[in-house]
């Protein structure tokens, strides 16, 4: 290379170095035609006062201790090397001709008329070779404001699914992009962009109802202005958790869009998609299409401050006619009968949203809950499951207090202990449940449970619903079924079949109770139900339930994470 040549190349350089500067200052787009207008200040004067050559000296050095610290150290000793050549060497190494061919090709992408306009960083403090001077100019500058052109084509119907907010400054901002959708599938706009035009529109003084309008109704080539938020942009999360309440977003006053809302009830799995929001997550109804743009549901957070208000609410207006009165009244009946220990921990259940699930192909329950109203007939279908399948279930034998009958023997239908053993082993969290009865102490010890898994049997148990508390753990793996009382036309029927109206009267209250209080226990314990059974046959019901339990050990099933991990 002539000296001439490198002295062309060498103004190159600058021109290029001193271009990037002047985008670097900031743009005020006037009309609509798309003309800009640079601003220029006297740190410009600075830039002209680049050495081309201490920019690239400062590039390979910095390239050198890069290279150093990833222990490519023959990279390194290259990189010095062309340091340590002559620069105005006519015989240029072949780092420095490189560099300079890649610059070249760095301004056609950055600088050439087909290219997006994205502002490069900020250059380096000691560009010229005098930091102090430079940090000193640095205060000088005008704040740098990066416009950035996006355009892509629009010729259907199918929505963007974004949402447009005004910020405290009353700059248009991009609030929300649901995931599926066109925006998010382009990657045109993240979270936090300035949206500044639309189609050579200016959004100043704008309603965000109009601008989401005028995005909607868009066709043919959409162009927008925007400034960068340049924030990190979150990881797509991907969780999946049971919904534990019902939730339909047209009766929903706070969401933001009921259109972009997803209608699902308790149990249905939802795949979480993001989580960027504090109120509102994006997610998908497990099984639906995948291609489909994700919609809105209220987060934890959001949902657990709704239903304490509804609760407090209910609470002040109804009084004791509220049906969470109606529990606490019986709770004070079984108050003995749970450790203080284990509601302490476990309070937090009173007030569910979600729980994260994962789905494994096989996976075996150990216990076999059977939840109901009293007198709707759990003992006799537990008793039944045992005799017909002894192989298969066994039921734990409860601890008392009192003194064996007698024809009774210890261990075979129940473990006689003393009262300050029994009381002992309650101090030490060794119950599920227990509770008194005519002066004696009786209780479900937690190692009974344990000596059948033991065994592989399956434990089956028929408990008040607060023992969930306790039993839903990996340690227990249970499957809940909750036998419902059975629908009052069918009784009504085998009533006039086998009866005279004799005690009709008295049958018919015990119904309506039995009908209610298993409404209740539904109302506030079905997502906890792996399984719900009308009890309109007893044997029938007996034959649902062992089928049931034979597919929980082959078929593939969503458990809660904490079960696995």
């Amino acid at each position: 290379m002539t000296e001439e040549e490198y002295q062309e190349r060498n103004k190159c350089l600058w021109s290029m170095w001193l271009q990037t500067y002047k985008v670097r200052l900031k743009i005020d787009f006037e009309g609509n035609n798309g003309n800009t207008k640079i601003q220029y200040s006297e740190s410009l004067n600075l830039m002209q006062s680049v050495n081309p050559r201490v920019v690239l000296r400062n590039y390979l050095a910095e390239e050198a201790i890069k290279s150093a610290d990833k222990g490519n150290y023959t990279v390194a000793q290259q990189l010095f090397n062309s340091l340590t050549t002559p620069f105005k060497n006519p015989d240029m190494s072949l780092n420095n001709e490189a560099l300079l061919q890649k610059y070249d090709v760095i301004a056609q992408v950055v600088y050439g008329h087909e290219a997006i306009r994205v502002t490069p960083p900020p250059l380096s403090s000691f560009l010229n070779g005098d930091e102090d001077d430079q940090m000193e100019s640095d205060t000088d500058q005008p704040q740098v404001t990066r416009v950035r052109l996006v355009q892509f084509q629009k010729n259907t119907d199918e929505p963007m699914v974004i949402k447009l907010k005004l910020n405290e400054e009353n700059k248009c901002i991009v609030a929300r992009i649901l995931h599926g959708g066109m925006i998010h599938r382009q990657g045109t706009l993240h979270v936090g962009d300035e949206l500044r035009e639309i189609n050579n529109e200016p959004v100043a003084g704008r309603s965000v109802e109009h601008l989401q309008r005028l995005l909607r109704n868009a066709r043919g080539n959409v162009s927008l202005k925007i400034i960068p938020s340049y924030r990190t942009h979150p990881l797509q999360c991907e969780i999946y958790v049971r919904a534990m309440f019902d939730y339909s977003p047209e009766n929903d006053d706070l969401i933001p869009c009921s259109q972009a809302g997803i209608h699902f009830h308790i149990g249905d799995i939802l795949q979480i998609i993001s989580k960027d929001d504090h109120n509102w997550w994006q997610a998908r109804l497990w099984g639906s299409d995948c291609q489909a743009p994700a919609g809105l549901i209220p987060s934890p957070k959001l949902q657990e401050w709704r239903m304490a208000n509804k609760v407090a609410e209910l609470s002040r207006e109804m009084g004791i006619t509220h049906c969470g009165a109606w529990f606490k009244r019986h709770k004070r009946h079984f108050k003995d009968k749970y450790k203080n220990k284990h509601s302490a921990i476990y309070d937090q259940l009173d007030l569910v949203t979600y729980e994260e699930v994962v789905r494994l192909p096989q996976f075996r329950r150990r216990t076999l809950v059977l939840l109901g109203a009293h007198g709707v007939g759990r003992r006799h279908i537990k008793n039944c499951l045992i005799q017909s399948s002894p192989d298969k279930f066994a039921y734990p034998i409860p601890h008392t207090t009192r003194t064996p009958r007698k024809d009774e023997v210890n261990g075979k239908n129940y473990y006689f202990i003393s009262h300050d053993e029994m009381i002992r082993d309650i101090a030490n969290n060794e119950y599920l449940e227990y509770g008194s009865h005519e002066g004696a102490m009786y209780g479900t010890k937690l190692d009974t449970i344990r000596q059948i898994h033991a065994t592989s049997l399956i434990a089956i148990m028929d408990v008040e619903p607060q023992a969930l508390k306790i039993l839903r753990t990996a340690e227990f793996a249970p499957c809940i079924v909750f036998i419902a009382a059975p629908t009052l036309t069918n009784i009504t029927n085998g009533q006039n079949n086998n009866n005279n109206n004799n005690g009709n009267n008295n049958n018919d209250e015990s119904l309506e109770r039995l009908t209610r209080d298993s409404a209740l226990l539904e109302q506030h314990y079905s997502h906890f139900f792996d399984l719900k059974i009308i009890n309109n046959d007893i044997e029938e019901t007996i034959i649902q339930l062992k089928r049931v339990i034979d597919d929980f050990q082959i078929t593939p099933q969503w458990i809660p994470v904490t079960w696995v991990y």
